[in-house]
């Protein structure tokens, strides 16, 4: 097992986005207009940062529907709670560490999956055809846990190696209240590693993957202020730390997409064989759908990820942020 290591928190833990810039921006940040640029540090290290993407109005809308979800103003959905008008929004919202397929009872959620920061920066790192096939809503309140060193390939394989996530930040996300972590060009190797149960009250309970020929302080932190976008590979190795704070958020929309060239064996179909398994509950964003004549599904709903999915750490430990991680 690696030990984990929180790199450069040690040496910075102001409250501030970018605490763990040390001078100027680290490398991987650009604005809309260098996505061509962009795209090239994408292919060599797995991940790059669209920042400012959205607007101020935009995050604001994001965040509003985001308390309309939770409430069951868009309908009720597996694991969602009963509306309690008594409680505020704060109130309601800190309960939950993650939606998933928001789009599928969001108008507003299923508008920011073309959003054209996505559709710009995805036909230059995927290619001009790209399709996603979900969305996940993270609330991720203080105390609330992160997920272990994983790849996303791992959940939803391609048969191109194509998957690539958007992570929207819809509060400023910083070494203190959870940003992600990655681990820059460790897609590059292809591989995808072993997963085994990590045992930390940190994480949530989703397995960890092992094996892998890097350390934790190969990783860094991917700080971002709200408005931007992380877009990473699906096998590059990320991960999350708990919200350290005493209070607020750490929200994220993210979608995730691919080229619409392959297949997506996502869920085995019994009567098909698995390299010829095409789930096609899929959303087109830009370019052409080559398998337009298969016609689509509408199988997905939302639902809330389980506490035994998500969630499991002890929320009051969570808060506290260790001062030896070894």
């Amino acid at each position: 097992m690696i030990s984990p290591s929180l790199n450069s928190l040690a040496e910075s833990r102001d409250l501030s986005a970018y605490s763990s810039w040390k001078i100027g921006t680290p490398a991987g940040y650009f604005p809309l207009e260098r996505i061509v640029e962009g795209a090239a540090f994408f292919k060599e290290q797995g991940f790059l940062v669209i920042e400012n993407a959205l607007t101020a109005p935009e995050i604001e809308e994001i965040r509003e529907e985001t308390a309309r979800i939770c409430r069951g103003e868009r309908g009720m959905f597996g694991g969602l709670n009963p509306n309690d008008p008594s409680l505020s929004d704060d109130e309601i919202i800190k309960n939950y560490l993650c939606i998933h397929f928001p789009h599928k009872v969001s108008e507003i959620m299923l508008k920011y999956v073309a959003h054209q920061a996505f559709v710009k920066t995805l036909t230059q790192i995927i290619g001009p055809n790209v399709k996603c096939m979900q969305s996940m809503l993270f609330v991720k309140s203080a105390g609330k846990p992160g997920q272990a060193w994983h790849q996303d390939e791992i959940y939803i394989p391609t048969r191109d190696r194509s998957l690539t996530g958007g992570w929207i930040a819809l509060d400023d996300a910083n070494v203190e209240n959870g940003c992600l972590w990655v681990i820059p060009g460790s897609q590059r190797r292809g591989v995808l590693y072993e997963q085994e149960w990590h045992g930390d009250s940190r994480f949530d309970c989703s397995l960890e993957s092992r094996r892998f020929p890097y350390s934790n302080d190969d990783a860094v932190p991917v700080e971002v202020k709200a408005g931007s976008i992380v877009f990473f590979n699906g096998y590059l190795l990320h991960r999350s730390l708990p919200n350290y704070r005493e209070a607020g958020y750490r929200r994220a929309l993210v979608n995730h997409y691919m080229s619409a060239e392959s297949y997506l064996p996502w869920f085995h179909q019994a009567d098909k064989h698995i390299a010829i398994t095409d789930a096609r509950d899929i959303l087109m964003v830009a370019g052409e759908d080559p398998y337009e004549w298969k016609g689509v599904v509408d199988l997905h709903r939302g639902h809330v990820r389980p506490d035994g999915q998500g969630g499991c750490g002890n929320l009051e430990y969570n808060k506290h942020l260790p001062e030896d991680d070894d």
